[in-house]
């Protein structure tokens, strides 16, 4: 099988990548091993949102300061703006409704009640532009009986200690009752699947409008709409207050409904999507990756005039840890990480760990190297990348979608 770029992750940044190089008439091709960290997104995007743990309120300026090892400076500082721009434009074209400024970062809420930097915030989701100015006074919180993936009592109280006025209510219907004959039912994902017809809606609205009179504003949790159905703007339809959804713990719906969407749109635009493969090896002379072999393609191989690396850190094992070093696995590239294991992490939950910022290494360019030996039609992108820490600097999606664009460019550059 012969394709101009085949891409190794089918995460955030692998499906970036593609429909960026689709979209200029490139043959493409994904090996996704199935569910990527997407999942675990619960509907925002940040740029960049702590330099030295502070927050950032103009990513575009904090970018500027940042090391020449973070991956933002390989991209080019110029070059961020269009690529944000950019990306916003083609989350858009996928379906994927977002708002939001890369010169001005605003607050989105975790499902801890913790408000956090954010870049892009999906429409439906609650977002603060100013801690010190809130869009409502007094707000409902409503919790669904025996649901498990929003700790509400953590919820209210980090609500609360933003200067909100929160009353907890809780209601069930016919619908999500019927879930909780089984505990694992009342998942997120689970119940948006139920809360699709209008008769659900209708009984959902009624509960919120009976419980939530004296509410400025409605906060419920993301539960709704995991294929794109519209069935939040059906729900805020019927009901009195304005509706606004909260995060949930994984799996989230909204991170769900992106992977789908992105996916669909990369389908949508002729490329090709090899779901549930891996990729096991590839052969490489000298300075040229040539093709790869996947588990599902056996001795058949994939060949293609450039290869992008897009498989994550360690949670997507992109990156892999034993006793001695750190490595990655497909290729053995080279990995920028501390060799002595000693170093790899500190004592303190909340220190920052600097396993966090290793990956794999890339020129300017952001092409990888063996050995020292630049490969010159393989390139990395997104959290397989090092020199950032997405948990402390708050910048993993931003990283992921830009280095997947600015690639895209290299690879088939803008006509003048």
């Amino acid at each position: 099988m012969r394709m101009d770029t085949v891409i190794m992750g089918g995460g955030l940044s692998g499906l970036m990548c593609g429909i960026a190089l689709a979209r200029r008439g490139k043959r493409v091709a994904i090996v996704s091993s199935g569910q990527s960290l997407l999942h675990f997104n619960g509907g925002s995007m940040e740029l960049l949102g702590y330099v030295n743990g502070q927050p950032v309120s103009n990513p575009l300026d904090a970018i500027r300061q940042l090391p020449d090892s973070h991956p933002y400076a390989k991209v080019g500082s110029d070059a961020i703006q269009p690529l944000a721009d950019e990306a916003q434009r083609l989350l858009s074209d996928a379906g994927i409704a977002m708002t939001g400024s890369a010169t001005a970062n605003h607050w989105r809420i975790t499902p801890m009640g913790v408000a956090k930097p954010a870049w892009l915030t999906l429409d439906d989701h609650v977002r603060i532009d100013d801690l010190q100015h809130l869009p409502w006074q007094r707000v409902t919180l409503m919790s669904i009986r025996g649901f498990l993936d929003q700790p509400v009592g953590m919820l209210a109280d980090g609500l609360r200690k933003l200067g909100l006025t929160v009353d907890v209510q809780q209601f069930t219907t016919d619908e999500l009752t019927a879930l909780r004959r089984s505990p694992s039912e009342m998942r997120a994902t689970s119940i948006a699947k139920r809360l699709v017809t209008n008769n659900a809606l209708q009984n959902v609205a009624q509960q919120i409008n009976r419980l939530s009179a004296d509410a400025e504003a409605v906060l419920m949790p993301a539960v709704l709409q995991l294929n794109d159905d519209g069935t939040t703007a059906a729900l805020q339809a019927l009901l009195d207050k304005p509706l606004r959804l909260v995060a949930t713990l994984p799996p989230a719906v909204a991170g769900a409904r992106m992977q789908a969407q992105l996916r669909h749109y990369f389908q949508m635009l002729g490329g090709t999507y090899l779901l549930g493969d891996t990729v096991a090896k590839g052969d490489i002379n000298g300075n040229k990756l040539d093709c790869i072999f996947t588990s599902q393609l056996g001795d058949m191989p994939l060949r293609a005039d450039n290869f992008v690396l897009a498989t994550g850190s360690f949670i997507s094992k992109g990156l892999v840890a034993d006793y001695s070093h750190v490595y990655e696995p497909i290729l053995d590239l080279d990995v920028d990480a501390d060799g002595d294991h000693d170093q790899w992490s500190q004592f303190g939950f909340m220190q920052p760990q600097p396993y966090m910022s290793y990956g794999v290494a890339t020129d300017q360019q952001l092409r990888c190297s063996k050995q020292g030996n630049t490969i010159d039609n393989l390139f990395a992108i997104g959290s397989v990348l090092s020199g950032h820490d997405p948990v402390k600097m708050g910048d993993g999606t931003g990283v992921s979608l830009l280095t997947a664009l600015a690639v895209a460019h290299r690879l088939v550059p803008d006509k003048a």
